[in-house]
Parts: structure tokens; sequence; C-alpha cells
């Protein structure tokens, strides 16, 4: 697993680059008692769980604590890439003073539109590229996965875990090691066999992958992909699982240990802040338990009161 130290000094070297400015219209500034126009880019739909769904919650969590001051847009489902770049230029060059993009595969275009308009602020998701303009924000995932990998450990019953993951980025292996950690931290018999999807959402691939690996013999399944599809699938199959991004019980009530959960809102309310006070700077974020910025979600009763018990410890 990539260390802290590591990522940390990675994000701190490329907030040295700075983006290459040409010539090109700024974005336009508010007018003295107008409203910050705020964009919002999401990789897919919003729907009622999962990764879009938690940062959709926290622009709304933002616009609830800061009232008249903002309004924001957003556009959901917005592929990686070349349509990604047209998404972000369209929403500076319309005026949009702060613009947050949620996904990895956002970085370049990113900093390629933030390059031609050096007044308009930007904060991206997951990446290691900064700008002057252009500040990076993550959370310390991999301290949910860790927990959920240690209650898997004591949960499986043939010592295999299965996980349904979308791209082999730093992101994702980071996930998958601190869960093959958790787990063999207290069986050291426990594998974990991946199946990569290479989507961000696609729920009948998700479900196909789950399937898979619970033919392999896996007894408890989680996934780093932005659908329901890995816990229907495991609530289906009777097999246990960890949801990600949101709670999702309600889709594996019976299935459903726990889940690491996301929650954006108080860093968009702080940094749309800074930014309505003149004071935002392009800073990388990197927040955990500690910081609010994830969690974990209800436990279900199957688990024992030592399991619990052990993972609400570490939590703290």
């Amino acid at each position: 697993m990539p260390s802290m130290t590591r990522r940390t000094a990675l994000a701190a070297f490329a907030a040295c680059a700075l983006a290459t400015a040409v010539a090109f219209p700024a974005g336009a500034q508010p007018k003295a008692g107008e409203p910050l126009k705020i964009g919002f880019v999401y990789v897919s739909p919003i729907g009622d769980a999962g990764w879009t769904f938690q940062h959709d919650t926290g622009r709304k969590e933002m616009e609830k604590a800061l009232g008249a001051k903002v309004t924001s847009k957003y556009i959901e489902s917005v592929p990686e890439g070349a349509d990604a770049e047209r998404v972000i230029r369209e929403l500076a060059q319309s005026g949009h003073q702060l613009i947050f993009t949620t996904s990895f595969g956002y970085m370049n275009p990113t900093i390629k539109v933030a390059g031609t308009f050096p007044k308009t602020q930007f904060e991206h998701a997951t990446g290691y590229k900064s700008a002057k303009n252009v500040g990076i924000y993550n959370a310390r995932f991999y301290e949910g996965r860790y927990l959920a990998g240690i209650v898997a450990g004591r949960m499986t019953k043939s010592n295999v875990a299965g996980y349904v993951a979308a791209f082999p980025i730093p992101e994702v292996v980071m996930g998958i090691n601190a869960f093959a950690r958790g787990m063999r931290s207290v069986n050291p018999k426990a594998e974990v066999k991946v199946v990569w999807v290479n989507s961000w959402f696609d729920p009948g691939k998700e479900s196909e992958a789950a399937n898979t690996l619970i033919s392999q013999s896996a007894d408890v399944v989680t996934h780093h992909t932005d659908s329901t599809a890995t816990v229907q699938t495991a609530e289906e199959k009777n097999v246990y699982s960890f949801a990600y991004h949101s709670d999702m019980s309600k889709y594996a009530p019976r299935t459903q240990l726990t889940a690491t959960t996301h929650h954006w809102g108080d860093f968009y309310t702080r940094t749309v802040s800074a930014v309505l006070a003149g004071t935002w700077k392009p800073e990388p974020v990197w927040g955990g338990f500690k910081d609010g910025m994830i969690g974990l979600a209800p436990f279900n009763p199957a688990m024992p009161a030592e399991v619990q018990a052990l993972a609400r410890d570490l939590e703290r």
C-alpha cells in the first residue's frame, strides 16, 4: 500500500506545478451583492447512494449553510476525458467562479481548463496535480477499509473475500491493500480476490463481478464502484457485504455488515466560505475519521459484540 508519506509528498510536489495560462477570456466575476456561482461535475448518476450521491449531499449541505451567498449547478454522468473538459470549460465560460470536479479522471481536463481561466478557482477530488488556481482534496478512505477488513477477517468462514474494483489507480489499490491488511491482522489465512470492471458505474458488470467472486468461495464481498449492485448481489446470495461511499443497508438489510461512508459537506462549506472571504488557497486536503470526512455505517446485529467493539475502538 502506498505510504502516507509518499502520497503526501507527491501531492506537495505536484502543488508546485503551475498551469500555463494562455490568452482566453477569464471566468466572469460576481458583481457586488450577487451570489457566488459554483459548479459541480459528477462522473455517475446521483441516485440515492454511492460516490456521486455523497458529493451531492455535501453540495446541498453547503448550500443550506451559506444560503443566499451562493448558488450551485451540477452536471451528472460526465465521462472522463474530452467530455469532461468540455463540461468544465462550459461552466467556467458561463461565469462559475468555483468549480469542483469530483473524479480522478477529471484531473488533466481540470488542469487544462484552469490554465485558460486564471481568475476561476477549481478543486479536484482524488488527484495529485495542482496549480495556482487548482486545489486538490481527498479522504483517507483506507482508514475505513482497514476496519472493514478486520470485521471481514472475523466474520469469514471460507477465509476468502471478494473485491469488485473499478480501475487500478492508487486510490483503489490503496483501499484493496488496506482491506487485505485488516483481514490478515486478525486472520492470517485470509485472502482477497479482486475483479476489475474498468468502470466507475456499471451495475451489470458490478453484479457479474460479485457473482464471479462468490462462485470462487468469497463469503464476504465489497466494492470500489459507484452503484449498489455488489451489496444487492450479496443480499440475493446470502453473503455478507461491506458497502462503500454510502450506507447501502436498505439494499442489503440482512447481509450488509457496515459501510465506509464519505462526508463532504463540511469541506465544501469551508472551501466556499474561504472563496467568499478571499482567503482561499490551493492547498491539498486529505481528511479521515478525525476530520469527519469518513465514517462507518451502523453495524449489522449479526456481528458479535466483541467484533463491533474492536472496530469501534480502532475507529477512535
